[in-house]
C-alpha cells in the first residue's frame, strides 16, 4: 500500500528513450545505463561512427541494439525532424534526455552575438525546447513519461570567457523549472541534472583553453561519467527533481551568492584580455570561438 507522501517509483523497464549527444561523455554513459535498466534507446549525435560503436557495445552486453540517428542539433529545425524519426523508430518516446551540448570560449564584449554564439544557443537551449515541444504532448496524453535536462553548475557561477555557455545552461535550468510547473498533475516527470566538473573530453579541453581553469579544476572535486550515470538512473527512478553531481557541490544551486563569490575569488587576477586564451582557441575579439567540446 502506498503511504501518504510516498512518491510512485518511475519504472524504467520496458520504456523507450531518446538520448541526444550520445556519442561521447555523459550522453554515452546515460545511454548505456538506461539500456542496462531495460530501456530501448535511440541515440543521436553528429558522429555516426561513434554512435555505431556505442550501439555495438550495448547490444554486445545483451541489450536491444539502440537506434542510431544522425543529427546536428545546432541547426534550426533538426530537432523536430529528429523527434519524428525517433517516434517512427521506437513507436513512442517515453524518456527524453536533452544532453547534447557544446561550450565555446569568447568574452562578452568580444564574441558578443556572433554566429558561433547564436549557434551555441540553438544547440544548448532551443533544440532541447524543440524536442520537448515535439515529444511531451504525447507523454501528457499517455500520462506517463520523463524529461531529463542536462544543465551545468556554471549556470549558477560562471567563469571568464565561458559566459555564453553559462547563459545557455542557466536558461535551460529555468526552462526545466517552468516545465515542471506546467506539467504539474500530468504524471510526466521533469528532472534537471546539474553537472559540475566531470572527467570528459570537454573538461580536458577546457583545462587547456580557459584561463585559470586548470588550477581551479585541480583543486576542486571532479566526478566520473560512470558514477554520474548510475546516480542519474537512481534519481530518475525516485522522481528526483534536481540532481547535483559531484555531491560535494550540492550546495551550489541552493546558495548561489556564496558560490558566485567563491568562483569570483578564484578569478580575481583574471580579466577579459584575449591574450590569456590558449593559442588553440581563437581570439575573443572576433572570428569563431573555439568549441571546448560537442556531441
Amino acid at each position: 500500500m502506498k503511504c501518504y507522501g510516498e512518491r510512485v517509483k518511475f519504472v524504467l523497464t520496458g520504456k523507450t528513450a531518446l538520448v541526444t549527444g550520445a556519442s561521447v561523455g555523459i550522453g554515452r554513459g546515460l545511454a548505456k545505463a538506461l539500456a542496462a535498466r531495460g530501456v530501448t534507446v535511440a541515440i543521436a549525435a553528429r558522429r555516426v561512427a561513434a554512435l555505431d560503436e556505442l550501439a555495438a557495445e550495448i547490444s554486445g552486453a545483451g541489450h536491444p541494439r539502440p537506434v542510431v540517428l544522425e543529427a546536428d542539433l545546432s541547426k534550426r529545425g533538426v530537432a523536430a525532424v529528429l523527434a519524428a524519426r525517433a517516434v517512427k523508430s521506437l513507436g513512442q518516446v517515453d524518456i527524453l534526455v536533452n544532453n547534447a551540448g557544446a561550450s565555446a570560449v569568447g568574452s562578452q564584449f568580444g564574441a558578443g552575438d556572433n554566429d558561433d554564439m547564436r549557434e551555441l544557443f540553438e544547440l544548448n537551449y532551443w533544440s532541447p525546447l524543440a524536442l520537448i515541444q515535439a515529444l511531451v504532448p504525447a507523454m501528457r496524453q499517455r500520462r506517463d513519461g520523463a524529461v531529463v535536462n542536462v544543465t551545468s553548475l556554471s549556470g549558477v557561477a560562471p567563469w571568464v570567457f565561458t559566459g555564453h555557455y553559462s547563459s545557455t545552461k542557466a536558461a535551460l535550468s529555468l526552462a526545466s523549472q517552468t516545465l515542471r510547473l506546467e506539467l504539474n498533475g500530468s504524471r510526466v516527470h521533469v528532472m534537471e541534472l546539474m553537472a559540475g566538473p566531470i572527467e570528459t573530453a570537454m573538461l580536458a579541453k577546457a583545462r587547456d583553453i580557459v584561463p585559470g581553469a586548470r588550477d581551479a579544476i585541480g583543486r576542486g572535486p571532479r566526478g566520473t561519467v560512470e558514477q554520474l550515470s548510475a546516480r542519474t538512473i537512481r534519481a530518475l527512478e525516485r522522481r528526483r527533481k534536481v540532481l547535483v553531481y559531484p555531491r560535494t557541490l550540492g550546495f551550489t544551486p541552493f546558495f548561489p551568492i556564496p558560490a558566485r563569490w567563491l568562483t569570483s575569488l578564484l578569478q580575481r587576477k583574471l580579466d577579459g584580455d584575449p591574450s590569456r586564451l590558449a593559442e588553440s582557441s581563437v581570439s575573443a575579439q572576433g572570428g569563431r570561438p573555439a568549441n571546448s567540446g560537442r556531441s
